[in-house]
């Protein structure tokens, strides 16, 4: 994993952001460990998540914390090199990362999900909710179709489901020495995926492909980054509101990617 996914942050530096805020906001990537396809790495969604975290650091006052590399990839289970963790597993860490923070002071958390089938992050914040508890989930599916709009993405968020072009664009912009070539030919198109969860992607694809990463671009990953560091901004206010009392509800789940 880059190096660069590490925060540098000395305790005096999440001291001093959170001084300015009503409430201390922290910031977690999750991503996964799975198969992109032959011309994306397996830590796509990680690399997608802490791109992201890192856009919204850059804009906002937030404590930005590693990203959780391994979660739920069981439909890629088919290619070599995809690892899982349980639903179960990945709901206890972030559970005991969310105690952690506020047993030293920081008592927000946003996890930025870069990969769909974390499906169980949406438990975990709706849970923490309702027990009163600073949570939210990022992007939701409202956030990624403004920055799709913004960033002039053709391919529909159905049809770009894995590996097209959201994805490749964000790491053209973010990482492109980890794009190999073939994204230029690899287009593949699967709307109808309904059983999914029965079948896993093997059923849909043989490339591991779904979408149209031949419309990538770095230009398209940069203005993808900044329409969510923007669309941020509603979340980091909600959650920096005066405390609710328990029970009265807060941020609903957001939408995710594949």
């Amino acid at each position: 994993m880059d190096g660069s996914l590490i925060p540098a942050d000395t305790t005096e530096d999440v001291r001093k952001r959170g001084a300015g805020a009503a409430r201390q906001v922290a910031v977690l990537p999750v991503g996964s460990y799975e198969q992109h396809g032959p011309y994306l790495p397996l830590a796509t969604d990680t690399l997608v998540a802490c791109a992201v975290a890192r856009e919204i650091a850059a804009a906002h006052p937030v404590h930005l914390l590693p990203p959780v590399t391994i979660a739920c990839s069981h439909e890629h289970a088919a290619w070599p090199g995809t690892v899982s963790i349980s639903s179960v597993t990945l709901h206890a860490v972030i559970r005991d990362i969310a105690d952690s923070l506020r047993r030293s002071g920081v008592d927000a958390l946003v996890l930025v999900n870069g990969h769909g089938g974390n499906y169980v992050l949406g438990n975990v914040v709706q849970e923490s909710s309702a027990r009163g508890e600073r949570m939210a989930l990022f992007p939701a599916a409202e956030d990624w179709e403004t920055a799709r709009e913004r960033a002039g993405v053709v391919t529909s968020l159905l049809t770009d489901m894995h590996a097209g072009e959201i994805e490749t664009s964000i790491l053209l912009h973010a990482h492109p020495e980890w794009v190999r070539p073939g994204h230029e030919t690899a287009d593949f198109i699967a709307d109808d995926r309904r059983h999914l969860l029965s079948l896993g992607m093997s059923a849909y694809t043989d490339s591991g492909v779904v979408g149209r990463p031949s419309l990538g671009s770095a230009e398209k990953g940069k203005k993808l980054l900044a329409s969510l560091a923007d669309s941020f901004g509603a979340y980091f206010s909600l959650l920096t509101e005066v405390a609710r009392p328990a029970g009265t509800g807060g941020i609903a789940p957001g939408g995710v990617r594949g």
